[in-house]
Order: C-alpha cells, then sequence, then structure tokens
C-alpha cells in the first residue's frame, strides 16, 4: 500500500513539473515573440529599467555582491552598489536585444554612420587571418557585454562557423531559442556527450568554433581568477591537444549610445608541458587569465550572478 501510495506521488509530482515547465515554456515564447513587435532600443531601456528595480531583490543579487566584495576588495560599498546596477542593466539590455539579433546588428563599411557596431584594433585584421589560413580555430568568450554577438561578428566575416551551447531544460524555450540564434550565427553544437567529437572533427574541416568557458565546472581544472581557485572546464584545451589549431579569445563591450565594440585577442599559445604536449591546466590558466582582464576592466558588463567560486 505504502508503495503505491509513493508511486502516486511521484507521478503526480511528475506531472506538475511538466505542466510547470510547459506554462514557463510558454511564456517564455510568448515574451520573445511579442519583444519583436517593439523596438529594440526602447524595449532595452525598459527591460534595463525592469531588472535594475526588480533585481536587488533577488537571491542573485546577494550573490553577485558577495563575488564584487571578493574580487575588489579595494571597492568602496557605493562602487560596488554602482557596478551591480551596471550588471542588471546589461541583462535587461541583452534579455531585449536577443529577440532582435537578426537586426540589431548593423556593420557597413559604406554606412559608417548607420552602423551599431565597431572593431578594435587589430581586430577585423585578424578575422581576415582566421578566415583565409584554411584552418579551423578555437575561439572562446565570457559572460561579458553581449555574449549572443560574437557569433555575428565571425559571419560578418564570413566565417565558417558553429557555436557551442547549453540546451535548455524546457523544450518550446529550446526550440524558440534555436530559431532565433540560427539568424547568421553559424551551427549551433548542443553541449551533449558526443559534442567533443563532433567538434574535433569540425576543427579538421576547417570550422571555427565558439564557447563560453567562464562558468563553474564541477569536474574541470583549477584555475586561479581574481586571485581565489575556481574549476573551469578544460574541453578548449583538451581540443587544442588533439587538433592542433589557433587560440582566440573574442569579447562584445556595451558602448554608450547604444553601439557595440567587437575585439578579438591576438592568438594565444597553449601552455605546453616538458614533452611539448599541451598541458591542459595551464591553458586554461592562460585563457582564465585573458577573461579575468575583460572583466577588470568592464566590471559592470559581467555576469557576477551565478557562484563562480565554490
Amino acid at each position: 500500500m505504502a508503495h503505491l501510495v509513493l508511486r502516486s506521488k511521484i507521478i503526480l509530482r511528475n506531472k506538475f513539473v511538466a505542466a510547470k515547465n510547459a506554462a514557463v515554456g510558454a511564456a517564455a515564447v510568448g515574451l520573445l515573440r511579442a519583444t519583436r513587435h517593439f523596438d529594440a532600443v526602447k524595449t532595452g531601456d525598459v527591460f534595463a529599467k525592469i531588472t535594475r528595480t526588480i533585481g536587488p531583490w533577488w537571491p542573485e543579487h546577494r550573490v553577485a555582491h558577495a563575488n564584487l566584495v571578493a574580487a575588489f576588495p579595494e571597492k568602496s560599498p557605493k562602487e560596488i552598489d554602482a557596478i551591480l546596477a551596471g550588471v542588471w542593466d546589461n541583462l535587461g539590455r541583452i534579455g531585449a536585444e536577443f529577440a532582435h539579433l537578426d537586426h540589431i546588428w548593423k556593420y557597413d563599411d559604406a554606412t559608417p554612420d548607420k552602423n551599431t557596431v565597431e572593431f578594435g584594433p587589430g581586430t577585423q585584421e585578424r578575422f581576415a587571418e582566421l578566415k583565409n589560413d584554411g584552418k579551423g580555430a578555437l575561439i572562446f568568450a565570457s559572460h561579458l557585454g553581449n555574449w549572443e554577438l560574437p557569433a555575428l561578428a565571425a559571419a560578418t566575416h564570413g566565417l565558417d562557423s558553429a557555436v557551442l551551447f547549453r540546451r535548455p531544460n524546457i523544450a518550446a524555450a529550446d526550440r524558440a531559442i534555436q530559431s532565433i540564434r540560427a539568424v547568421n550565427m553559424g551551427e549551433m553544437i548542443a553541449n551533449t556527450h558526443d559534442a567533443p567529437v563532433r567538434i574535433a572533427g569540425m576543427l579538421e574541416r576547417g570550422i571555427h568554433i565558439g564557447m563560453l568557458v567562464d562558468q563553474h565546472f564541477g569536474r574541470g581544472v583549477d584555475v586561479m581568477f581574481f586571485g581565489r581557485k575556481v574549476k573551469a572546464n578544460p574541453l578548449l584545451a583538451r581540443l587544442v591537444r588533439r587538433v592542433d589549431c589557433p587560440i582566440h579569445g573574442v569579447r562584445v563591450v556595451r558602448l554608450p549610445d547604444r553601439r557595440f565594440r567587437v575585439d578579438l585577442t591576438e592568438q594565444i599559445e597553449p601552455a605546453r608541458d616538458a614533452s611539448g604536449e599541451v598541458d591542459i591546466q595551464g591553458t586554461m590558466q592562460r585563457v582564465t587569465s585573458v577573461v579575468e582582464g575583460w572583466v577588470r576592466e568592464y566590471p559592470e558588463q559581467w555576469l557576477w550572478l551565478h557562484r563562480r567560486w565554490r
């Protein structure tokens, strides 16, 4: 009898979770579709105001505050609060911009006064080298500025590219998000168990692979980030050990007047051990140090809301 009661509870719980996920998925899809009917700039201003207002009431705000105090012990409480306000502002704008990915990116050499995007020193030349060197490449990014846009930079410069992404748990939201991301972002590779093999094959065929590298990964390697130990996903280093290819970092920084700047780093050499083989931990430390430099420069544009230190 007890077994039947327990089974009934599990069935009811599963049905409730499925119904909740379906409702959340439908709401997410509805919000994305509705947002596309409004001006991207005005919607971004509204979303930013909303997130700045309600963000401090969320548990993630406390996480972000603790992260910032630990990362910047020299900053005053007023400075920390100003950074946090920027974090919520940036997050709200990303939410609005995501629904308009197919047209917020405006770049044309012939009409620079209408562009919403500019490129940092040497960036366009490096993209041209990547396009013409006949090799695949690993291009890492972080949750800084608008982290959905680096893939559009690759498309702008004619690179054959693909992006590794984490699939949402809710199927309806996943379909809607993939539909939006499919615009000029190259192939989307879900982060599944067979993704490393697929990516290695693509690198060998000359495809350029983009991936985010700045979140906690429980089975990762130890690296230092703001003077504290964190776990980094070793996938990038393991791929470059298997397929000899260039490594670059890319960021899209938010500028005043609703513009963006794209910066592509020079090639980053992987660390190697005494035998000349790629050192996994050392390579991920070099990558993480680049990300730290970005965050130090624009702390208000990084996603401090997750528990990077565990």
